[in-house]
């Protein structure tokens, strides 16, 4: 005999909404307080910069008393708009075309990554027609492509797993090796795909340093993008459009591997904070459940956690199946939370 509580089912199927509502205010004060701080520190310094063009214009007008001030605004209009659409009226010509077919290839990977820096953009309306219509087409393809690449990584991947649960199974609860595993993913992302292009980059580029191109490599592989930083732009950088394809590769691959970062992240249920916020459970609703069992659930990027199900083939033996499917379980069994054992099974 249960007692019904009259209202309780009703709260109950309420809570979900609670719970975003309290994640769209805490998302609210996050923005917040990141504006406060970047007001707090880039304001003093835009200020100053501010301060010290007027002073340079000024020192100019007085030097060059046959040049008139709106003639000077004038020019200084011309040549802000000219920067802004990638032409720089001071070094273009020794820093080399921006279309040329490394700087062209460099921008197109820009767009298919969705990385835009925005340095450099369409100046014709026959360009911008084709690069929405080359978006269109190319960044379905490379999240295609960045899906592929990530499945055959996620072999090895699991093989290393496999590897730490069987020499640490027997000592740790699996929760800490799935946590051993993902800080080696981690470390390896930092230090292949950001400490050292950072190396290279501050060596390569003579107004860089370490900081600087740290904060490139991290901008433009998270995809953010911002375009303050741009390798291969300085004056007379030599071998300039092998660097620019050189540079094309390098964030093709860090895109790859940070996926597989955040897949091998997504997969850990303790630490995949959207199932607080899911109002279905994926064994509540069949569509998902058959999603899941296809490969096309998965989160951000398309791609799913690792987990491993048991099958039979015609000779009755135990095989395991590599699938795609993320994990919404809040209280995952020992199967799921390590889905990869210290026993012999074959991947297929």
């Amino acid at each position: 005999m249960r007692l019904v509580v009259p209202g309780c089912v009703n709260d109950l199927r309420a809570m979900p909404w609670v719970r975003v509502f309290v994640l769209m205010g805490f998302m609210a004060l996050y923005l917040a307080s990141g504006a406060s701080v970047f007001q707090a520190i880039e304001e003093p310094l835009e200020m100053e910069l501010q301060q010290k063009m007027i002073i340079i214009k000024n020192d100019f007008l007085k030097d060059n008393p046959c040049v008139k001030d709106d003639d000077l605004e004038a020019l200084l209009d011309e040549v802000v708009r000219a920067s802004n659409r990638g032409v720089s009226a001071s070094r273009n010509v020794s820093g080399g075309p921006n279309w040329s077919f490394g700087q062209s290839l460099f921008f197109s990977s820009t767009v298919v990554t969705t990385i835009g820096y925005g340095h450099v953009t369409p100046l014709s309306k026959p360009g911008k027609l084709f690069c929405m219509v080359y978006a269109l087409l190319g960044i379905p393809l490379t999240l295609v492509l960045l899906s592929a690449l990530v499945e055959r990584l996620l072999l090895p991947a699991t093989a290393m797993l496999r590897a730490l649960n069987a020499s640490l199974g027997h000592l740790y609860r699996p929760f800490t090796i799935r946590l051993v595993h993902l800080s080696i993913i981690v470390m390896t992302l930092v230090v292949f795909f950001l400490v050292v292009p950072a190396c290279v980059f501050a060596y390569m580029e003579p107004e860089w340093d370490f900081l600087d191109s740290f904060y490139y490599c991290f901008i433009s592989l998270t995809t953010i993008g911002l375009g303050d930083y741009i390798p291969g732009d300085s004056p007379g950088q030599p071998y300039r459009p092998f660097y620019k394809v050189a540079t094309t590769f390098y964030l093709i691959i860090g895109l790859t591997f940070l996926m597989l970062t955040l897949t091998v992240f997504y997969d850990i249920p303790q630490l995949n904070l959207s199932t607080v916020f899911s109002s279905v459970k994926l064994d509540e609703d069949p569509e998902k459940m058959r999603l899941s069992g296809s490969g096309v659930m998965g989160p951000g990027y398309g791609i799913g956690g690792l987990v491993m199900r048991d099958d039979y083939n015609h000779h009755d033996q135990r095989r395991s199946v590599v699938q795609i499917r993320p994990h919404l379980d809040d209280s995952p069994s020992p199967e799921d939370t390590t889905p990869v054992h210290a026993r012999d099974m074959r991947v297929h």
